[in-house]
């Protein structure tokens, strides 16, 4: 066995395209492992926790090749195969009459008229981009997390100033005129509009409005901190009013993260304006949780709330309660629902995996599960865990295949193990596919992340 570290200085590829790098490489012959990333502190940090000695003058600009080999004979090999891998991540075809790509975002925008931007960049550089899209007269959805908060504030009043939407920043979900955007699960056409400060929290109601038969025609994400006291919900307003505007939408659902309490009340005040009915789904002590306020959502329309499904059955086990989530909402309600029912004495612990600081030159764990499943395989060795309580995230743009990495690290796991799978049956991963190999893995799987987190909690011994 031989390990191999190199620098490649100024080089530079998003993280959703080193990742897939990595996979290839790691799929040659010779190769046991393969992690090319940028070097960012965090990814350093994993890659000394793998066992490489990455070069201490390395700095977040270097582009990182860290490969462990059966053989130093296998290293030319590999060493060709990340420079294919890059050289084909990057490849463009192009036809002989096509136009080259636009430069700009403003200039794309002279191309067409009728279109909004979607912001996928590095968080320092999302607001010149999106303000680009501002002056262009459009909409824009900044799907880059680590944008400081003032350019947020920034793009959202000059956003206001024009009746124009920003979407974001850290929006991973929406859909807009029946199209998903970012993270959005597969849903029909429907009477609800949604307003979500929240990307998993907006996910999570999809999934239970579809399970129960009701459809969704626009979920218009706007950043996890737009009810915050700094951003005062100003795309949140805009996205109200676009919906009270909408004949197809006949209830209107405010979904958020704990907002700031002066916000919401402001909030609340400005849906008295309007002609269609609000319901909030505002996550905090002594608020509904998401799934209680989809509940009130489907009686306010007059239907019928259905059981929500569970697959599997794990056994009880007194400890604490690991939670290793990938969606910052659900693991923010996983930690309320635990505090009110089982206290805050038990050593339990929720970590979101898709917060800035986890994200920081790597794929979100949707996209890119590997941190959190490190996480895990320590939770589980650790004698204080008493249950592991997680979520796995479907959708467009999620992983075509959680359950092909997460069930095996499931599997003999010897602690009961409760998922919530939030997903849709038309979600391009197949949302019975995912849910039976996890219950095959041993886990106890939910379609409600609160009902999953109350089953940890009796499971681990608190109260239920």
């Amino acid at each position: 066995m031989t390990t191999h570290v190199e620098l490649r200085p100024g080089a530079y590829a998003d993280s959703v395209t080193l990742l897939q790098v990595s996979r290839t490489v790691q799929g040659l012959d010779g190769v046991v492992a393969a992690q090319v990333a940028m070097a960012t502190p965090l990814n350093i940090e994993v890659l000394t926790g793998m066992g490489f000695d990455v070069p201490a003058e390395a700095t977040p600009n270097d582009l990182v090749v860290a490969l462990r080999l059966e053989d130093a004979g296998a290293l030319a090999t590999a060493l060709a195969g990340v420079d294919q891998a890059l050289r084909d991540a990057n490849r463009r075809e192009t036809g002989p009459s096509e136009q080259a790509p636009p430069r700009t975002t403003g200039s794309a925008f002279r191309r067409t008229s009728d279109a909004i931007a979607l912001v996928s960049v590095p968080g320092p550089s999302a607001f010149v981009e999106a303000m680009d899209a501002l002056e262009a007269g459009h909409d824009v959805m900044v799907f880059s997390d680590n944008v400081p908060l003032d350019q947020e504030v920034a793009l959202k009043r000059a956003a206001a100033e024009q009746r124009l939407l920003v979407m974001g920043p850290d929006c991973g979900t929406a859909v807009v005129g029946g199209l998903g955007l970012g993270f959005a699960n597969v849903v029909s056409p429907g009477p609800v509009g949604i307003v979500a400060a929240s990307g998993t929290g907006c996910q999570q109601v999809l999934a239970l409005l579809d399970h129960a038969g009701v459809g969704v025609s626009s979920a218009l994400g706007v950043g996890g901190r737009d009810l915050s006291a700094e951003v005062r919900g100003l795309a949140t307003r805009e996205a109200m009013r676009r919906l009270d505007e909408d004949p197809a939408v006949e209830l209107i659902v405010l979904i958020s993260k704990p907002p700031a309490d002066d916000v919401a009340a402001e909030i609340r005040e400005y849906a008295g304006t309007l002609a269609t009915p609000v319901e909030y789904a505002l996550l905090g002590p002594g608020q509904p949780d998401l799934t209680a306020a989809t509940e009130a959502v489907l009686r306010r329309l007059g239907r019928e709330v259905p059981a929500w499904p569970v697959t599997g059955s794990a056994a009880p086990n007194a400890g604490a309660i690991r939670g290793p989530f990938a969606g910052g909402t659900l693991a923010s309600e996983a930690r309320l629902i635990t505090e009110l029912l089982a206290g805050t004495g038990g050593g339990h612990t929720f970590v979101d995996f898709g917060d800035d600081e986890y994200t920081a030159g790597r794929a979100h764990p949707m996209i890119d599960p590997s941190i959190r499943l490190e996480h895990l395989a320590r939770a589980a060795a650790d004698p204080a865990t008493g249950v592991l309580l997680l979520d796995v995230v479907l959708g467009h743009g999620a992983e075509p295949d959680p359950a092909a990495s997460l069930a095996p690290a499931l599997a003999g796991i010897g602690k009961p193990v409760v998922v919530a799978v939030v997903g849709t049956d038309a979600d391009p991963q197949g949302l019975a596919r995912q849910v039976r190999a996890l219950a095959d893995a041993g886990a106890e799987v939910h379609l409600s992340n609160a009902g999953a987190t109350r089953r940890a909690i009796e499971l681990s011994g608190g109260r239920a």
